[in-house]
Formats: C-alpha cells, sequence, structure tokens
C-alpha cells in the first residue's frame, strides 16, 4: 500500500496499484480507469444526438482501429523517448502493466487511423472528428486519473495549497498532482466544446477548438512534470503542444473564413 497525501486540504489516502485479482492475476487500477474511460466515451457518444448523420455502427468500427492503433501509438512514442531503458529488457515494451503511454503518440497515430478508417466508409473525416472529439476529452479525464494510483504523472516539488506527499526515492516530498491539473483540464474542455457542438458553423470547428484547447493546457502543465520526455534540455510535449496549437488556430481561422 502506499501512503498519499494532500496536506492543504487535509486529504490522506492508503492505496493499492492493484485493484484486483483475477484467475491469479493483479488487474492494475491504472487499466481499469482505462477500459471506463473508453466504455463511458462510447455510451456517451451513443447517446449523443449530435452525430451529423453518423451511425453509432459506424462510431464503433472506426474506435476498434482507432483504439488498436492509439494505443500502440501512444505506447511507442513513450518507448522512443526511453529507448535506452527498454533495449536493456526490450520484453518491457510490450508491458503496459506500469503504465509508460505518451497521449500525444495515441492522438497522432490513432487520429491517423481514425481518417483513414473514416474515408474507408466514405464518412466525412471532419464530421466524424466533430462528432466524437468530446467524448475523446472525457476519457482523457477519466484515464489520467489511473496515474494517481501508479503514483507517476505528478510534477516538481511545491508548497501550493494543492501539493501530493508522496513517497519517493528521496524519501517523503510534496509535488504538483500535474495529472489531476490534466484531468480537471479536459474535463472543462469536454464540458465547452460539448456545449459547442450543437453550434458548429464549419466542418472541423470543434476538432480544431480541441485541438488548440488541449494543445494550450498542455503546454503549461508540462511545465511543471517532474517526469517529462526531453530531447536534449527541450520537453518533447511542450514542443508538440506549442507546434500543434499554432497549427490548429491558424486551419481554425483559415476555415472560418472560407
Amino acid at each position: 500500500m502506499n501512503h498519499i497525501t494532500f496536506p492543504g486540504i487535509g486529504l490522506e489516502f492508503q492505496i493499492s496499484k492493484v485493484a484486483f485479482s483475477f484467475l491469479g492475476i493483479d488487474i492494475y487500477w491504472y487499466s481499469v480507469f482505462i477500459v471506463c474511460a473508453i466504455v463511458v466515451a462510447l455510451f456517451l457518444c451513443m447517446t449523443s444526438k449530435d452525430n451529423y448523420g453518423i451511425k453509432f455502427e459506424e462510431v464503433i468500427d472506426v474506435a476498434i482501429v482507432t483504439i488498436i492503433f492509439g494505443i500502440i501509438g501512444a505506447r511507442l512514442y513513450f518507448v522512443m523517448f526511453n529507448l535506452k531503458y527498454y533495449l536493456a529488457d526490450p520484453i518491457r515494451i510490450i508491458s503496459l502493466r506500469d503504465g509508460g503511454l505518451g497521449i500525444y503518440g495515441g492522438l497522432i497515430l490513432g487520429g491517423l487511423a481514425l481518417v483513414f478508417r473514416a474515408k474507408k466508409l466514405e464518412l466525412n473525416p471532419y464530421d466524424f472528428l466533430d462528432y466524437i472529439v468530446p467524448f475523446v476529452a472525457i476519457a482523457q479525464s477519466i484515464g489520467r486519473l489511473g496515474n494517481f494510483f501508479n503514483i507517476e504523472a505528478y510534477g516538481e516539488k511545491t508548497d501550493s495549497f494543492l501539493r501530493m506527499g508522496i513517497n519517493s526515492i528521496e524519501g517523503y516530498i510534496e509535488v504538483h498532482p500535474t495529472f489531476l491539473y490534466e484531468a480537471v483540464s479536459t474535463f472543462v474542455i469536454f464540458c465547452i466544446i460539448r456545449i459547442l457542438q450543437k453550434k458548429r458553423r464549419f466542418k472541423g470547428q470543434i476538432f480544431l477548438l480541441y485541438l488548440m484547447l488541449y494543445s494550450f493546457i498542455r503546454f503549461f502543465i508540462e511545465g511543471l512534470r517532474a517526469d517529462s520526455l526531453m530531447i536534449g534540455e527541450f520537453r518533447v510535449s511542450q514542443i508538440l503542444s506549442a507546434i500543434i496549437f499554432i497549427i490548429s488556430l491558424y486551419s481554425y481561422i483559415k476555415k472560418q473564413k472560407d
């Protein structure tokens, strides 16, 4: 069991990475939250009336491909920037039980798979992306909570009232709960674009808004992370966030004028 505290708000927890065991195999909370994120996203998608003429059966078809390639992309992204660690024991590459997924890798490869599959089904990719992207945001929000149980994706030391106390290799430290910042932020993004989904003015508007909002908040949250993937002295996710924000902002302005 791990002892975690939030001294600024008077909370403390005793948590385990393991949610339950099935046939002698430990099932981690991280995995449970990922599965819950997918189930909730698909349920909300199924009950949504703002589907732009897209059938839920088509969503399931595209979602299967997107989820598979999204997980592969997220894992490859993380492994690519930790090659020394994984090359020392390559079997670790296929072991997801202890976390190790990079959201941008999942968004990029999963997004490409989505576009190709949607076109194969003769669906407009922008309609499809506008339809499902709010539910991607809520899935991110739920999935991030799995980091809490793995005690990962936290930030640098702080005396903020939201600080989280954990036991690390340095002993007891108090850090930014950056996973929680992102969980809350992506939930807010979900609420915003879900409302705007009903007032869409052009194809791709909701998707581009998501990209702008997420890349904006991720840029600043990443600056607080203690475990950022790096290229030299630069944080990879901050670089990608800046690029995605600029491209999506330009695309939004251009499409709005068209």
